[in-house]
């Protein structure tokens, strides 16, 4: 049903469009306007998606449904075993089709591969951070993350991200 591959360079206007299709109705009930479109703005800018996938290494993958795009998610490695799922987003109409789901497993299935790779063994931790009024809460621990911190993140112009901090340990 779902496929993917990972995104290049080459993908960051698709990776800005599909942000820009599910961004507001995310957010709507959550932040205010300023507030979206300032982090929208910020987060996903071409120069800062470049900057996200060249210098600070993150990696996107780009899921398909019947071979048109639908969501995406950017893990970025920590180092030590450690990765975070920075942005994990599916257009609404894909919403109950399973999308999450394939999107977790993809991302986690992408770590293990990178650990093993590096001959590392253990355990690795894979960690997100989420609005506290966002209803993927419940969703992520139906995943098997655990609310393990809150942090209110200052993200300038007078705008905080209020998120819970949820992990996941991954045996390799």
């Amino acid at each position: 049903m779902f496929t993917f591959r990972n995104a290049t360079l080459h993908d960051v206007a698709l990776i800005r469009s599909l942000a820009d299709g599910v961004w507001q109705e995310t957010y709507a009930n959550i932040l205010s306007p300023q507030q979206i479109e300032y982090m929208f703005d910020m987060m996903y800018s071409p120069a800062n998606l470049a900057t996200q996938m060249r210098e600070k290494h993150h990696h996107f993958l780009i899921i398909y449904r019947h071979n048109e795009p639908c969501a995406y998610i950017s893990i970025e490695p920590l180092g030590n075993g450690r990765y975070n799922f920075q942005k994990i987003y599916a257009r609404r109409e894909v919403h109950g089709t399973g999308v999450g789901r394939y999107m977790i497993e993809q991302g986690i299935e992408w770590v293990r591969r990178q650990e093993i790779e590096a001959g590392r063994s253990g355990n690795i931790v894979v960690e997100l951070f989420v609005n506290r009024a966002n209803p993927a809460v419940n969703f992520y621990k139906h995943m098997g993350f655990e609310i393990v911190d809150t942090r209110d993140f200052d993200i300038g112009n007078n705008f905080f991200m209020n998120d819970y901090i949820m992990e996941r340990t991954i045996e390799l």
